[in-house]
């Protein structure tokens, strides 16, 4: 085979094998570009719905499919669905993104707690899912006492 046929060859092969491939957001630059038919801010929001859809899935310590998640891998399973890949860890979570103020948060940001140990995405309205134990996936209140006196900080993909 010539060196042409070979040079076309390898560039259909990087083309459809990157095709396939998911969004990772770089910790050293804010999500700028939009996953296909929407805005960044329209994908979070839809990140954050899909996360509703397991509310009362189980705690499990390093979950992160249907059948039980822990916080972060909650997290990472619904931005997953959206096409933006994550690590399954709240501190290398909170890398992510550009910082945002807790009286900016928009649906689909994440919010940070407890020394980073602790994460969710906020649904709007002063509410944010997440999983813990006890009680697996279901939703609190940023002003509850135990998240308001812990707040790290949110972070917006």
């Amino acid at each position: 085979m010539s060196a042409w046929p070979r040079v076309i060859l390898a560039l259909v092969l990087l083309v459809a094998a990157t095709g396939c491939a998911k969004q990772v957001l770089s910790p050293d630059l804010p999500a700028a570009s939009s996953s296909p038919g929407g805005s960044p801010s329209s994908r979070n929001a839809t990140a954050a719905r899909e996360a509703t859809r397991y509310l009362g899935a189980p705690y499990v310590w390093a979950g992160s499919s249907p059948s039980g998640f822990d916080c972060s891998g909650l997290v990472m399973y619904a931005f997953g669905k959206v096409g933006v890949a994550m690590p399954h860890n709240a501190a290398q979570q909170f890398r992510l993104g550009t910082p945002v103020a807790r009286d900016r948060l928009v649906p689909g940001d994440v919010v940070f707690f407890n020394q980073l140990r602790h994460n969710g995405i906020y649904l709007g309205d002063g509410r944010f899912v997440h999983s813990t134990k006890p009680g697996g996936v279901k939703i609190a209140r940023l002003d509850d006492e135990w998240f308001r006196s812990r707040w790290v900080g949110a972070r917006r993909l």
